[in-house]
């Protein structure tokens, strides 16, 4: 017990010693950015700020955390931020005309979505949604989009459900005050239920779609032109020191998303090791997170969720493919490997 104060005391000064030399740079010296995204579970992002490895790249980032897409996208519009990490918020922006260029995944958060239910529901799997008296669904989000897929595979007509417009993080107290009987949406809500609820189908299972992605503003690159390759860089250094002690990044998600130690850990492993894209794979035109792929990968999800947005009546119209794929540029991930092998 001793060593482990000992040790986690040691930890803490070399952490705290690493942000502020990172941090004691001159400001000068680093490139303003306002960073943007909804609270979520980006574990890397809360990771690489904890260790000041954006100063340490040269970065001098402002983090933004909004309740919603809707006060994102109004920021980014108006230029007030200039990188976005989020989920399907950047198809609404692509759809309001709002330039972006999408540099990198984040996180795929269907690895840890998927479709809830009360025991009493008699639902067992997606096919049987249609028994649901009332089932959660966040309007606009991958939540809607996978429940639309549910529908469509199971050939049950979305317009006769009962769908009600909650936010994942209130799931667990309407299931418990009876509100609803089912739900669909994300982790760590999916693993955050109370006695009476569980997951019943994962996104895999009926093709559901939750990306979460890294985008700036053309003008901001333009004016920073060394900036996607900055942020590759944090990301990669993220991703390694989390590889080596898993412990930050549970330690991040349990204090950024107030979530239990438990949940933190499952949150961590079901969406790392395997689940959370290689910048290899995401160069990987076979892969199903490729960014270069035209047809497939990234702009593939993309498509398949704006046209079931579209088909819900949350956008005015399917985002063309063409406008996908200009916005996602993986020439900055190509530089960088080519300039850091070791980072694939």
């Amino acid at each position: 017990m001793k060593f482990q104060k000992f040790f986690g005391a040691a930890l803490g000064l070399l952490l705290s010693g690493s942000v502020a030399t990172a941090q004691n740079a001159s400001s000068k010296e680093l490139i303003p950015i306002n960073i943007g995204g909804p609270s979520a579970g980006y574990f890397m992002t809360y990771v690489a700020t904890d260790l000041g490895l954006y100063q340490k790249h040269g970065l001098d980032p402002k983090i933004h955390w909004f309740t919603s897409g809707a006060p994102l996208l109004a920021a980014l519009k108006s230029g007030s931020i200039d990188q976005i990490v989020t989920g399907l918020a950047f198809v609404f922006a692509l759809g309001q005309d709002i330039p972006l260029k999408i540099i990198s995944w984040e996180l795929d958060n269907a690895q840890g979505a998927g479709l809830m239910a009360t025991e009493a529901s008699g639902i067992t799997s997606y096919k049987d949604i249609g028994k649901a008296k009332k089932i959660a669904a966040t309007a606009g989000t991958c939540s809607q989009v996978s429940l639309k897929l549910m529908a469509k595979k199971a050939n049950i007509n979305y317009d006769k459900l009962n769908v009600v417009n909650i936010a994942p993080p209130l799931f667990a107290n309407a299931f418990t005050g009876g509100a609803i009987d089912a739900a669909v949406g994300w982790a760590p809500w999916t693993m955050n239920l109370p006695a009476g609820a569980k997951l019943v189908s994962m996104d895999s299972d009926y093709g559901g779609v939750c990306p979460s992605i890294n985008g700036l503003r053309p003008d901001f690159i333009a004016k920073y032109p060394s900036v996607p390759e900055k942020l590759l860089a944090v990301q990669a250094e993220a991703r390694e020191l989390i590889a080596k002690n898993p412990q930050l990044a549970i330690d991040a998600l349990q204090r950024q998303l107030q979530i239990s130690p438990a949940v933190a850990k499952q949150f961590y492993e079901k969406h790392c090791c395997g689940g959370l894209p290689t910048f290899e794979q995401q160069l990987d035109p076979k892969s199903q997170w490729s960014l270069v792929n035209p047809n497939g990968g990234l702009a593939a999800q993309a498509v398949l969720a704006s046209q079931m947005l579209f088909e819900l009546g949350t956008i005015p119209a399917p985002l063309k493919p063409e406008t996908i794929t200009a916005a996602i540029d993986p020439a900055p991930m190509r530089k960088f490997l080519s300039a850091h092998p070791a980072s694939r």
